[in-house]
């Protein structure tokens, strides 16, 4: 069973982060004004997501993207490496995180840093994390998909709950700094997406460029791109069969899937799980 790094009751793979890191990032790191947060639940399109932000700052210009790795681009605030590079850098500072909003920087939020916060049919999630952490030396292995929908349901799996971390990242959802982006809308209109990104960013972007970033952030060219790939980290043995980038799309349930979802409900207790937690929220998941 692999180890965890266990903080506040969540569990973390230990692969790079430590209950340190953890405790300065939630106590003692300082969220700047010119920050730009990226935020998701894991298995969320969070690297997509990472990918567009970056070429919209260059205007397209793919060089960026092609010469440095993804996470020096925009680290992940959690990670002991990505801690240490943000606390140093000077200027605005891109970064990636995810971490539920109580585990977070208390300073964020009584700043003006804009939050970019990236939602995926809690199914796909599941059905993507089940592949990927089950293939990986990252998390333990589930004997079968019914027992980590149960887990899943529980909050029993890396990062904790999804309904809690959607439902508590969601309360900022009428804050003039926070963009609330669905992956399915990603998917369906990715140019309206990029748009809307750009808006918020204040970033005014010609035709042209915005062709470039819709072409440099398609699922093919990161796919070929190790800077985004993740395929410098698969040379480590973290992972046993499986990319980071496996399908780039909602996943496809198969009639075995299906079978064991349904057999014993779980399915449907995904969707009312999802039901139950955001029916007070005014803009509530579309799931």
């Amino acid at each position: 069973m692999p180890d965890y790094t266990w903080f506040e009751g969540i569990p973390f793979h230990a692969f790079g982060i430590s209950k340190e890191t953890l405790q300065n990032v939630c106590n003692k790191f300082v969220v700047k004004d010119e920050d730009l947060i990226l935020l998701a639940y894991p298995k969320s399109g969070t690297n997509w997501l990472i990918e567009i932000v970056c070429l919209i700052q260059t205007k397209g210009d793919p060089k960026w993207i092609q010469s440095v790795t993804i996470w020096d681009r925009s680290p992940w605030i959690e990670t002991d490496v990505g801690y240490d590079i943000l606390i140093k850098k000077k200027g605005p500072r891109l970064m990636t995180s995810h971490l539920p909003m109580h585990l977070f920087s208390k300073s964020l939020f009584s700043s003006k840093a804009k939050v970019i916060y990236l939602v995926r049919n809690p199914r796909d999630v599941l059905v993507s994390g089940y592949y990927f952490w089950g293939n990986s030396t990252l998390a333990k292995k589930p004997d079968s998909l019914g027992t980590y929908v149960e887990w899943f349901l529980k909050g029993n799996v890396l990062y904790g709950s999804w309904f809690e971390h959607i439902r508590a990242w969601l309360s900022m959802q009428e804050w003039d700094n926070f963009l609330l982006l669905y992956y399915e809308d990603m998917k369906k209109d990715t140019m309206g997406t990029i748009k809307k990104i750009c808006d918020f960013l204040g970033k005014k972007l010609e035709p042209d460029e915005l062709d470039l970033v819709l072409k440099y952030s398609s699922f093919q060219v990161m796919k070929e791109n190790d800077m985004s790939n993740y395929s410098l980290l698969m040379k480590k043995s973290i992972f046993t069969g499986i990319g980071l980038m496996r399908k780039g799309k909602e996943i496809v349930y198969h009639q075995n899937i299906l079978k064991i979802c349904f057999a014993n409900e779980s399915l449907r207790k995904c969707c009312k799980c999802t039901e139950n937690h955001f029916s007070p929220l005014k803009a509530s998941p579309k799931y």
